[in-house]
């Protein structure tokens, strides 16, 4: 039986490349499904409510890769080293063939690391994801970085780009603030500037207009899963459109009256529909 996401205890494991890696681990049988954080996200920016949903059926690995929260050694700016090192924290945990869940930044290292290491990945969920190369996605609009890129980002500046403006979705971002910040005991370090500056690297290098890497996408042959929310303004739905598009046989799903915070805000829905998807990928 898994345990609920907002008690499970803090791990480390250490790793070939050196670096001590801080994770959560649901337990529990089969393949497990790995989920890669979005931009200056902890172990604690995971909903528990979304990781409980998919625990359900099976084993859940949140981790802080590379000098993120209380992982070690210096966050790369490049999605190709921070695959990588979530590479060396798979193998040090023993993970062999996973499902990768990626949010976000995470869901450009999940298709860096399919691409890096194919037998790895059984299959790709990639929730407010954009592919490498696509127009547009150079940096993000000033009012989306001056809410998640400030030094010291408020709640209120986060929901903005996370959550709509609808009554329906603030009553929802109320709720996911108050599942968050629910577990009082052993919460993870915080996320450095540093991490923020080398990410955001990441992120702009990624998004350099390049017709050449959009292509990559074609060589990816397990399923894949694409979503995203109707209004998200950081990585906008028609990105996922576009790699459903260049991945054979990917699907795609944008759920309504939501922004990149989606999977929290649809938390029930997603996961059924994450768990539907795998269980054709057996």
């Amino acid at each position: 039986m898994t345990s609920s996401y907002a008690a499970l205890p803090n791990r480390v494991v250490s790793a070939g490349n050196g670096i001590d890696y801080a994770y959560r681990d649901t337990g529990g049988d089969g393949v497990p499904l790995v989920l890669l954080q979005h931009f200056r996200g902890n172990l604690d920016n995971w909903d528990p409510a979304l990781v409980d949903a998919l625990a359900g059926a099976r084993r859940v690995v949140t981790f802080d890769n590379v000098g993120v929260a209380a992982t070690t050694g210096r966050t790369p700016g490049t999605i190709a080293q921070m695959a990588r090192d979530a590479l060396a924290f798979m193998d040090a945990l023993g993970l062999g063939r996973a499902d990768l869940l990626g949010f976000s930044i995470g869901s450009f290292v999940a298709q860096e690391i399919a691409l890096t290491r194919p037998d790895v990945a059984r299959s790709l969920v990639l929730a407010s994801s954009a592919p490498r190369g696509a127009a547009g996605m150079h940096g993000w609009a000033p009012e989306v970085i001056e809410a998640t890129g400030a030094p010291e980002p408020t709640a209120d500046a986060y929901l903005k780009v996370f959550f709509a403006p609808s009554g329906t979705s603030q009553q929802a971002a109320k709720e996911f603030l108050q599942r968050i910040f629910g577990r009082q005991q052993g919460r993870d370090e915080p996320t450095t500037w540093a991490t923020r500056q080398a990410q955001y690297d990441a992120v702009c290098g990624w998004g350099v207009p390049d017709h050449g890497s959009l292509e990559r996408l074609g060589a990816l042959r397990m399923p894949v899963f694409v979503a995203n929310g109707d209004s998200d303004p950081m990585i906008l739905p028609h990105y996922s459109h576009l790699i459903a598009g260049l991945v054979p046989h990917a699907r795609v799903k944008i759920y309504p009256d939501s922004a990149h915070g989606f999977l929290f805000q649809h938390h029930t829905e997603f996961a059924a529909d994450v768990e539907a998807f795998l269980a054709t990928a057996a």
